[in-house]
């Protein structure tokens, strides 16, 4: 239980918060919005938009079909396995409009970085509230924030269930 809690309560927030500042520091003119503006609607957009896009937890969601049902032209069958992945599905072009560009005025609150139905997160809220106050302050308390080293110098975490950065060195 408490490798769950701190894996869930503090890896994937602390690994949104670092992906989410390279996203935009690599987007200033989203940057430069978010920044720039004293409504806490932009903020929640923004942050709604960075869990779209970056959908840090990989690992797919693994389920077992109750009936026969067709997805793409492909019958799965009742009692067969199937590995749902969210951040596919967060970057399906019917739902998000050029989903591969981040635009924190889109206000994606429909993407399931949190997963979907029962099997949501119960920590979304606090997470919600966590990013939205880093995301609102940071930025603003240090306007000079960049990168440190070359993005491609960035050493990436694809060795686990949380996808983020292993370090993400920043001057200011």
């Amino acid at each position: 239980m408490g490798m769950l809690l701190l894996t869930a309560g503090h890896e994937t927030t602390a690994n949104m918060i670092a992906l989410g500042t390279l996203a935009l520091l690599q987007n200033p003119d989203q940057l430069d919005r978010l920044r720039e503006s004293e409504d806490p609607k932009v903020v929640a957009s923004a942050v709604e938009e960075l869990l779209r896009h970056l959908t840090i937890v990989h690992s797919g969601r693994r389920r077992v079909a109750l009936a026969d049902i067709e997805v793409g032209g492909v019958t799965i069958r009742t009692g067969e396995g199937v590995v749902l992945s969210n951040d596919a599905a967060n970057r399906d072009p019917d739902a998000f409009p050029v989903p591969d560009l981040l635009d924190i005025g889109r206000n994606p609150r429909h993407h399931v970085a949190f997963g979907f139905g029962v099997h949501q997160c119960l920590g979304q809220p606090l997470a919600r509230v966590e990013l939205q106050v880093v995301y609102s302050t940071l930025y603003r308390r240090i306007p000079t924030l960049k990168l440190a080293v070359d993005p491609d110098e960035i050493p990436f975490k694809h060795d686990g269930n949380v996808y983020g950065v292993y370090e993400l060195p920043v001057t200011w």
